[in-house]
């Protein structure tokens, strides 16, 4: 039997619980986000501030410069989390297969529910109905047959959008997708699948695996599957932490590598907190985050390694070096044990 799974995304979610909040807020262009002067950046912004070419993740400083009249708020995330909760709340009246991503988006599997005649569409208006009246946030829902389809989905139409891919409508569905909407295809991947005349899944389906593992090792099996619309991952209610990890984003650029040193112990320390209020899970290796003065990033693991102070300085020594730039952001972090790993070390021999 063909599997149900919506993927429910708040169009907006911060500005959107502000809007709601501050109905005079609802034609300006507004933006979530730190301030230009402490090199913050977007975190999101409402349709009107997107239509002068703002967007998430933009520095503060560039948005404030396409949009001077940018109504820019710091954000009060106790209010987008009760939101979140409430929006939540009313997933699980529908299914207690909710898999949340973020405070705005969540996957629900709805296969076996049988409320509404059993159709995805109908709980997916009824979803939509119910999250603008009780919280009054709009929400953008996709339907379809397996995860990384209902995530498209619900992006097609995109605000207030309903999307419905119907199992039938898959192969037609996915012959003209182009392959940057696939799931795990960044820039660096479609940039190689440009390079071999791949721009569609259809483009895609014609390339046997056996090139597309030679091309993308493990992930060309993923590419395969996905543009024949494959996707078996099912709707987890407990999302595995694979990571934990703490950065600073500096006021002004560090100019060299001894003051990148200068600011490790305090992220290191940092970390160690994080770590503690996490229950000290185990670890499988560390890696540090460094974004140049020009934006661009580079990460670099270490597996095996523990979370220490030499461990860290090593691993930011070689990052730096691949740029020798300033450096805007510096971040620490470590990879967790995966709980199948975890079940493995505690079998008995």
């Amino acid at each position: 039997m063909s599997r149900k799974i919506l993927h429910a995304d708040c169009d907006c979610f911060y500005a959107a619980v502000e809007m709601r909040d501050n109905p005079a807020l609802r034609e300006v262009p507004l933006a979530i986000g730190g301030s230009a002067e402490g090199r913050g950046v977007i975190a999101t912004c409402n349709y009107p501030a997107r239509a002068y070419g703002i967007r998430s993740a933009m520095p503060t400083a560039r948005a404030l410069r396409l949009c001077p009249h940018l109504t820019l708020l710091k954000g009060d995330f106790d209010r987008y989390r009760e939101a979140s909760q409430q929006l939540l709340a009313i997933f699980h009246e529908l299914t207690p297969l909710v898999e949340p991503l973020s405070l705005d988006e969540a996957f629900l599997d709805v296969t076996d529910v049988t409320r509404f005649s059993g159709s995805a569409t109908w709980m997916a208006r009824w979803l939509k109905e119910e999250c603008f009246k009780r919280v009054g946030i709009t929400v953008s829902v996709g339907a379809a047959p397996a995860k990384f389809l209902a995530k498209i989905a619900s992006d097609w139409e995109k605000p207030d959008g309903l999307t419905v891919i119907a199992p039938d409508q898959v192969d037609e569905f996915l012959r003209q997708l182009h392959v940057t909407k696939l799931h795990g295809v960044g820039p660096a991947t479609a940039k190689r699948l440009e390079t071999l005349e791949i721009v569609t899944c259809e483009d895609l389906q014609q390339v046997p695996l056996e090139r597309l593992l030679q091309e993308f090792g493990k992930f060309g099996r993923r590419l395969f599957e996905l543009s024949r619309g494959i996707d078996e991952r099912p709707v987890r209610i407990e999302r595995e932490r694979k990571s934990v990890s703490v950065e600073t984003t500096f006021a002004s650029d560090l100019p060299d590598l001894a003051q990148c040193y200068e600011q490790l112990i305090p992220l290191c320390e940092r970390l160690e907190a994080r770590l503690a209020r996490h229950g000290h899970p185990p670890v499988s290796g560390a890696f540090v985050k460094v974004r140049f003065d020009d934006f661009s990033l580079t990460t670099l693991d270490s597996r095996g390694a523990s979370p220490s102070a030499e461990t860290f300085a090593s691993l930011m020594e070689q990052a730096w070096a691949r740029q020798r730039r300033p450096v805007r952001l510096l971040g620490v972090g470590v990879r967790l044990v995966s709980d199948d790993a975890r079940r493995q070390l505690s079998l008995p021999f």
